[in-house]
């Protein structure tokens, strides 16, 4: 058999070994025995006949099975191209379609998309794949919504549909459960005087309220005790409460009681945390930070986003009447002084006489109960009418050897030293932030409103918006510590201050007790002429501050907007003595100076009378405070850019129904 047969390329490579190796064989029993060589040569031959016959057989069909195969993948490639349900784009360097499958052309009224621009999909399809930093993006076309996937080296742009994804998605998030604690503010200070029929009529009156809320939203309310009630319901719900602004809060405080004083809420609800245990802490803690910031007022905290939303707080915290909580946070304080080896007693950045009295009280009661104490002073940061009080204290060598600087504060702190935090409980605007995280003994006295940042854990707070001021607070701590405590005329004079220039001279969030805390420092030897040396001002504040008030604006017919001049910087106090001085003008609700800062911020200063909330509007604007006294620094911001801003907040709180 010819050589060139074994050579074809259809024969397989191990057929052609095993019939060499047999015709060497047959060759060498012809050499031994010719006749049957002979007859082996007939069967190599019939047999090497049938192999070949049937590897071509073999081959032929799997090459036909092949080819097959090939067609038909060819073909599901054609189909998946032109059928399968997602959209496939080429664009061009212009970003003009070169080419689409016919998925696409659901977008388009025109027969074809190619040629026309890739903006005729959606106008955000230029801007994302602008992105380098994504492979992805999300579009909403038509109702739907599309995750794109973009190859920007083929220039190719796949479309995939995942409207119900993102149906689930939301689904999902709407019925996540939400937890809501409502609490009465005031229910025990109402009716401890009421007989059981006045106190079973404004019982059913306030069930009902909330009974009829409950049912008209979808919400599972249970009252758990006579101040407080669990709400159980869904985030779809929570959305349709945040929209309405919690109106339950208005129809509560409505509510007709037989004193004076309307009965409040505050409601304290927590969402977006794993487990039960976890939701139930963080509804607590929202709670706690309504009762906080004065009551009357909801407080939700979303644990995935990790962001604290406010609702209400229209009105003024209720004075309490009673004492016990003064007396109890005095012994407590008291107790928590002879534990420790000393008491640094620090307040905010730049003080008011407000800080700097509550201080001095503070430090007080320290050496009333035999510990040593100091309060932390920065010299560099205190204002005209505080260095007047500060040359009056260094008169006073007893009492100016227990005050420090921060440098020497950090010094001497140990792990066994209570720190106390006067009239600020935000760490970021302490006169030493350090301070709060060398000790875990902190405690926190203050009379405004909880923000959202706060001390962590301290292990004392005594916080009552209702206060006038810190230096009250203080002074009744002092009437419950021992009796061996006497203040001098100089120390009794730095705490009454505080109060008057807080009240602005008992104009302005004053009570019953606001009083009695004047006549308790009176009766130890404060002097009213003293504090008006202290309260004196330079004739070039004053005339500082009479060009911040000729650049008053008029703006929704009662609030006063003042706009300090470009490059001009006044301190805090000129621009807060500005936005009080606008507040007395005839038909002004609300005044808001703004004016560049010393230290290179700008810096806003908002009062009211009580029907316009400031607090809120500062909150807006990353500051904070009280309904009727509020502020805010802000950086990277002309004066300009924020009076604008400011306009659009206070539309947006009109509007919002954020108003009484």
């Amino acid at each position: 058999m010819p050589l060139e047969f074994f050579k074809k390329p259809k024969i397989g490579r191990h057929i052609i070994g095993i019939y060499l190796l047999s015709f060497i064989l047959l060759v060498i029993l012809f050499y031994y025995h010719w006749i049957l060589g002979i007859v082996m040569s007939v069967f190599y031959t019939i047999s090497l006949y049938y192999s070949i016959k049937k590897e071509e057989q073999l081959v032929n069909q799997t090459e036909a099975y092949i080819s097959t195969i090939s067609y038909r993948v060819k073909k599901v490639g054609e189909e998946a191209l032109l059928e399968m349900p997602f959209g496939i784009v080429l664009y061009g360097e212009e970003n003009q379609i070169e080419w689409a499958n016919p998925y696409m052309n659901q977008f388009s009224e025109e027969e074809t998309l190619v040629g026309e621009d890739l903006e005729i999909l959606s106008d955000e399809i230029i801007p994302q794949m602008k992105d380098t930093n994504k492979e992805s993006f999300w579009l909403h076309i038509n109702n739907s919504d599309y995750q794109v996937y973009n190859k920007r080296d083929d220039r190719l742009l796949y479309f995939f549909d995942r409207t119900r994804q993102t149906e689930l998605q939301q689904l999902y998030h709407q019925e996540r459960t939400v937890l809501g604690i409502i609490f009465l503010d005031n229910y025990e200070e109402i009716t401890q005087n009421m007989d059981d029929t006045a106190k079973s009529q404004i019982n059913s009156q306030v069930t009902s309220h909330l009974n009829n809320w409950s049912n008209e939203n979808g919400i599972y309310l249970k009252r758990i005790s006579q101040e407080r009630f669990l709400a159980v319901f869904n985030q779809q719900i929570l959305e349709q409460l945040e929209k309405s602004k919690f109106e339950i809060l208005d129809n509560v405080r409505e509510l007709i009681t037989d004193s004076s004083v309307p009965l409040t809420l505050s409601i304290g609800i927590g969402l977006g945390s794993e487990t039960l245990p976890s939701l139930g802490e963080l509804t607590q803690s929202s709670l706690d930070l309504a009762l906080g910031r004065g009551g009357d007022q909801v407080v939700v905290k979303d644990e995935q986003s990790g962001k604290v939303r406010f609702y209400g707080g229209k009105t003024n915290p209720m004075e309490k009447r009673t004492r016990v909580r003064a007396r109890v946070i005095s012994h407590a304080l008291k107790e928590l002084v002879k534990e420790s080896d000393q008491v640094l007693i620090m307040g905010h950045r730049a003080p008011d006489m407000d800080s700097v009295g509550a201080s001095i009280g503070v430090l007080k009661i320290a050496l009333a109960n035999d510990v040593e104490g100091f309060v932390v002073l920065d010299e560099n940061d205190i204002d005209t009418g505080v260095q007047r009080l500060v040359d009056e204290i260094k008169e006073d060598d007893e009492l100016w050897s227990h005050f420090i600087d921060p440098e020497s504060a950090l010094d001497i702190v140990t792990k066994d030293t209570l720190l106390v935090v006067v009239d600020t409980h935000k760490p970021s605007i302490t006169i030493e932030e350090k301070l709060v995280n060398k000790t875990e003994r902190v405690v926190v006295i203050d009379h405004h409103r909880r923000g959202e940042e706060f001390i962590e854990d301290p292990t004392l707070v005594y916080m009552e918006p209702y206060a006038s001021s810190t230096a009250e607070l203080v002074t009744e701590l002092l009437e419950y510590q021992p009796n061996k405590l006497k203040l001098n005329m100089l120390e009794s004079t730095a705490l009454l201050a505080g109060i008057i220039v807080d009240t602005k001279s008992f104009t302005l969030r004053t009570g019953s007790r606001t009083f009695d805390a004047a006549s308790y420092l009176r009766s130890r030897g404060a002097d009213t002429v003293l504090v008006q040396k202290f309260l004196k001002e330079d004739l070039d504040i004053y005339v500082k501050r009479s060009r911040l008030i000729e650049n008053t604006n008029i703006y929704r017919g009662n609030l006063a907007i003042s706009v300090g001049n470009y490059r001009e910087t006044y301190g805090p106090v000129v621009i807060a003595q500005a936005a009080d001085t606008l507040l007395t003008m005839t038909g002004i609700e609300a005044s808001f100076v703004i004016s560049e800062r010393q230290d290179g911020r700008i810096g806003i200063s908002a009062r009211s009378l009580g029907k316009v909330n400031v607090q809120v509007i500062m909150e807006k604007m990353n500051g904070g405070g009280h309904l009727t006294n509020a502020a805010t620094q802000l950086d990277d911001m002309s004066v300009i850019d924020v009076y604008e801003w400011l306009k659009e907040i206070i539309d947006e709180y009109y509007e919002g129904g954020d108003q009484e």
